[in-house]
């Protein structure tokens, strides 16, 4: 097998790998995409909370502990009680079902996605935008460190293995940090 081969199969099984491991990581799926009309090319890639909210759908179930653990952390960010974040998310979700599934290839526009999201939860909840928008970017910036924490031990261990050089872990880590690849 020449070296490009396995270089491609290596990147590749890196990407299916890291690919699973942040859909199951991501946060709770329980809706599917918002009302704002998809585009072709979605706003900046990367992970957001929109989508962990089951913006996008279909990754992770629906909804559960997962969803509950990410409630209780908004509610903890924003010093509201949990509850009342777990029945404005849920409304929110409700609200942005969209009748049919999605056209395939074509992404929701993420910017909307959050700013609607921002502005329900405000709305809902009585807090100014601006902070639920703040905590919203905290978790998902906490989201993004816990994948590149899990990703570079099993990178790291592809090295170790010889089914991937540091050059490749290197780019694969870059191309998940940048939203290239990966489960968002």
């Amino acid at each position: 097998m020449s070296r490009t081969t396995k270089i491609a199969l290596g990147l590749g099984a890196a990407a299916v790998a890291l690919g699973g491991g942040l859909g199951v990581a991501g946060m709770a799926s329980a809706t599917t995409t918002p009302t704002p009309t998809p585009t072709p090319s979605s706003s900046a890639p990367g992970n957001n909370f929109a989508d962990g909210y089951g913006m996008r759908g279909g990754h992770r179930g629906h909804g559960g502990a997962e969803f509950g653990d990410r409630a209780k952390e908004l509610a903890a960010k924003l010093g509201v009680d949990e509850a009342k974040v777990t029945a404005a998310l849920k409304t929110f979700r409700e609200a942005n079902r969209p009748a049919s599934p999605p056209t395939p290839g074509q992404k929701p526009d993420r910017a909307a996605m959050e700013k609607a999201l921002a502005a329900s939860l405000a709305k809902s909840l009585g807090i100014d935008e601006a902070k639920v928008t703040a905590a919203l970017e905290e978790l998902r910036t906490a989201e993004q460190a816990n994948h590149a924490a899990a990703l570079k031990p099993r990178l790291d261990q592809a090295v170790k293995d010889g089914t991937l050089t540091q050059a490749e872990a290197d780019a694969v880590t870059k191309a998940a940090a940048k939203g290239v690849i990966g489960g968002h």
